[in-house]
């Protein structure tokens, strides 16, 4: 228990005893010993010349006895209560008591601040403090509250308000995580043993600075042998020598944090940390075979591939990577080699046309290295290898070949008919050397632009193109031998239609120029651009111009830009549309092609009705109404004209119905509605000297 005065304040003494807290700790932790620990605790924290100190239980085993100094006033210690306590009962924090207290109930004792009447309660009259819910440190480590002493008739502090802390006491409840996990790490291949791999970390979440909950020690569950960690630093180490990666080339490793110092009875957490080897040059190259056979045609023509082979290799990326080159043979002036940049093979190719007649067989030797070699595994060497390539010569009856596997021509547009596009050449290449024709297959070029010569393979239009209609053309070329098996091959012939400055540039949009009637002189309305449909050469750019026409009006004016627009300005002030509500101003673009072309573009003005704000309101041609007053007299003679007149109507209405007079009076009756009766009978449809048949007719 503290006690502490202020020089000057009221004969106050307040009491907090720890009764239990001290029960608590020493349940659940084994070590203190009662309320002495929890003194001495007290004493800690204790400020000289202000604190005396009560004790619950005093040596001589008296209860209740005060130590007493001159200087009175309040001490308030850090106290403790323990976290997570699920007793039946609240636990006794403490307590509060004045020297005026008497007893009889006159002395209120509040208390305030953190958690104050919800996790903390005091009983005013005996000033005793429990922690009525269950506290967490993580959540919240301390709390700050106040204490004091009033009336209790009149609530007048008896002494001014001091505060407290009460800590929270930490225990072992929250295991270790590894907030990052799981891992990934590289390390290469091949590496010594100790080489360092990666750290692991985990956290806990129980108070460092107290006990050992939150003191962590590292084990490994899963990785053995090839790996092991430090107990202390999480840092993961390689544990065998030469790890191949080729063998195997990754490992699931399970690393474990437990705190307590790794003792029995501390909480765990585990983490996956899955390790890559990656590649070190180790291994040289080796070809599955030390022969390679292959045989070429006597029709090929140089640059054909003969075959090819490849170089075995388990390293990856650039350590795996070989290089061949033509070391020996008879075939070396004959055969060349080259690597497919994408396989990676070596690939043999015909040098010079070989002859079936003259020579059957051909043998080369070839090499495959390693470009980079890691001084480190030298002595692992050599990093290359050799095998032979035979080569046989076929005799064979082949189609003819055209020397380019594909064609791309140019032509201007508009060429005339019988314009030179390019020329396809094939030849026959077995010993007959027969001639070869040449033809378009009309699927390749349905509408017949183009045409081929047989004989020569000259290919030329049929009639002029438009590149604004089709800018490419893609047709085959068919070669035929004459004579022996009529073998065809085809070729792909790809014709691009150069442009030619064959069309006018033309406003980018046809869009009606909108224009206030106030619009102030000097104002851009517009800024119109162009499109051509002809390619635009580099730096070339269109200009603009006003009509000849309208050079000279007092309207609008023009700005050509210099970036392929122009500026359309109000030359004048007082546009009305009652006057005039549209205006066509005839603009001039050219495209500065070679040839020139131009056009002339009509942009439409129309005036507006505008707020002050140059809102539009209104585009549409509205009647004028010129304003007409009327006064009172005027509009009341007129309605009682108005009233005089159907007043009138009415009366005649009415003596018309009284004398059964009909309200229209005809002057003449038709007699077709009268009715004659008469007693002669007819003769038939063809007696008709009774009557007028005139009279009946209409």
């Amino acid at each position: 228990m503290a006690m502490l005065k202020r020089q000057g304040l009221g004969p106050l003494r307040a009491f907090l005893v720890l009764v239990g807290v001290s029960a608590l700790c020493s349940v659940a932790l084994g070590t203190r010993k009662g309320n002495a620990s929890l003194d001495q605790r007290t004493h800690r924290h204790r400020h000289p010349g202000h604190l005396a100190v009560h004790r619950h239980k005093q040596r001589g085993g008296k209860e209740g006895q005060v130590l007493h100094r001159s200087k009175r006033g309040w001490v308030w210690n850090q106290f403790f209560v323990i976290e997570e306590y699920t007793g039946p009962d609240p636990v006794l924090v403490g307590r509060l008591h004045s020297d005026v207290d008497s007893g009889n109930g006159n002395i209120k004792y509040i208390l305030s601040g953190e958690g104050a009447g919800t996790i903390f309660v005091i009983d005013d009259k005996t000033g005793n403090i429990h922690a009525t819910k269950t506290l967490d440190r993580e959540e919240q480590a301390q709390y700050t509250l106040t204490a004091q002493a009033v009336d209790r008739d009149t609530n007048k502090p008896l002494e001014p308000p001091s505060e407290f802390i009460v800590k929270v006491q930490d225990i072992n409840d929250n295991p270790p995580e590894f907030l990052h996990g799981p891992y990934y790490a590289r390390v290469p291949e091949m590496s010594n043993v100790g080489t360092s791999v990666m750290q692991v970390t985990a956290t806990d979440a129980d108070d460092p600075t107290y006990g050992n909950s939150a003191r962590l020690v590292y084990s490994i569950l899963q990785g053995q042998p090839y790996f092991s960690v430090e107990p202390q630093t999480g840092i993961i180490r390689t544990a065998l020598p030469n790890m191949d990666r080729e063998a195997r080339q990754e490992y699931d490793v399970v690393i474990q944090a437990k705190d307590m110092g790794g003792h029995m009875g501390g909480l765990s957490g585990t983490t996956e940390v899955k390790i890559t080897l990656t590649d070190v040059n180790d291994n040289p190259p080796k070809f599955p075979q030390s022969v390679y056979p292959m045989s070429v045609s006597e029709d090929k023509v140089p640059g054909e591939e003969v075959g090819r082979l490849k170089a075995k290799d388990p390293d990856l990326g650039d350590n795996g990577l070989v290089n061949y080159r033509l070391i020996d043979g008879d075939g070396m002036s004959m055969f060349e080699l080259t690597t497919d940049s994408e396989t990676r093979e070596a690939v043999i190719k015909l040098k010079k046309p070989v002859d079936f007649e003259t020579k059957r067989s051909y043998t080369l030797k070839v090499e495959g290295s390693n470009p980079h070699v890691d001084p480190q595994y030298l002595a692992w060497g050599p990093y290359k290898d050799e095998a032979t390539i035979k080569i046989s010569v076929e005799d064979a009856d082949e189609p003819p070949v055209f020397v380019a596997p594909s064609y791309t021509f140019e032509v201007e547009e508009n060429a005339p008919e019988g314009t030179l596009v390019g020329r396809v050449h094939a030849k026959d290449t077995d010993v007959a050397n027969n001639p070869v024709r040449y033809m378009i297959p009309r699927y390749t070029d349905v509408e017949q632009f183009f045409s081929v010569n047989s004989e020569d393979g000259m290919i030329t239009t049929t009639r002029p193109l438009d590149r604004e209609a089709q800018a490419w053309h893609n047709i085959s070329v068919s070669a035929t031998e004459i004579g022996g098996h009529h073998q065809d091959t085809k070729v792909r012939v790809n014709i691009k239609v150069k442009d030619v400055n064959d069309n006018s540039p033309e406003f980018a949009t046809n869009n009606e120029v909108l224009m206030c009637e106030t619009v102030a002189p000097g104002k851009v309305i517009e800024t119109v651009s162009a499109v051509d449909k002809d390619e635009m050469a580099h730096r070339q750019h269109f200009t603009f111009s006003l009509a000849p026409e309208v050079t000279h009006n007092h309207n609008f004016s023009l700005k050509d830009n210099r970036d392929s627009t122009a500026s359309i300005y109000v030359l004048r002030k007082g546009f009305s549309r009652l006057t005039q509500d549209v205006y066509y101003l005839p603009i001039e673009i050219n495209d500065n092609g070679f040839p020139a072309m131009s056009s002339t573009n009509t942009l439409t003005i129309r005036v507006c009705s505008c707020d002050s704000r140059d809102t539009i309101l209104s585009c549409n041609v509205e009647p004028y109404v010129l304003p007409a007053g009327l006064s009172t007299g005027a509009l009341i003679a007129i309605l009682a004209c108005i009233v005089i007149l159907l007043a009138i109507v009415v009366l005649f209405v009415a003596l018309r119905r009284q004398k059964k007079e009909p309200l229209i009076v005809f002057e003449e009756e038709d007699i077709r509605e009268n009715i004659i009766t008469y007693d002669d009978e007819g003769g038939g449809e063809e007696d008709t000297e009774a009557f007028d048949i005139a009279t009946l007719q209409v």
